[in-house]
């Protein structure tokens, strides 16, 4: 699924303008966190995109045909939240730890992709394209410094957990 997804994301990238702020894949799904930008193609636009070209290489692949994905994705404005910055990081986190919640994985900084280590290390590549968003710069003046407060959405996120 990642090199499908990894694929058609940079030929997706290539075609439209939009930022990757977060992905990881689970047994049976794929977290997006995509920020569309101002005159840039529209979310439902970019997913067909995804969508269509991963199961056009899958079945392609698999000697198949049909449906590939089930259903419509799911769709959250951030923007649209009584606190769009609060709500962003409670995301990523989320996202991030969802591979541990289904038990692929023990920490999200090992994540089969682990997009989180772009938020935490500065400069770190990934072979998927990854923007770091940006509210995270927003947290302090030194990527340092907003990793620091990044960690404490993580804490927030744990404890509502219950961990």
């Amino acid at each position: 699924m990642f090199i499908f997804l990894k694929r058609h994301n940079k030929k997706c990238q290539e075609k439209y303008t939009f930022e990757l702020n977060a992905v990881e894949i689970v047994s049976n799904h794929v977290h997006l966190v995509i920020t569309t930008l101002e005159n840039g193609e529209t979310i439902s636009r970019i997913m067909q995109f995804i969508k269509s070209r991963t199961a056009q290489m899958y079945n392609k692949i698999t000697n198949r045909s049909g449906a590939f994905w089930v259903g419509r994705f799911g769709c959250k404005i951030v923007e649209e939240s009584s606190n769009p910055m609060f709500y962003f990081f409670w995301l990523i986190w989320y996202v991030a730890y969802n591979p541990v919640r289904k038990g692929i994985s023990s920490d999200p900084r090992k994540n089969y992709i682990g997009f989180i280590n772009c938020y935490l290390k500065e400069n770190y590549e990934l072979p998927i394209n990854i923007t770091v968003h940006r509210y995270f710069y927003r947290l302090g003046n030194t990527f340092d410094e907003c990793v620091k407060k990044f960690l404490l959405f993580e804490q927030l996120y744990l404890e509502r957990l219950g961990r």
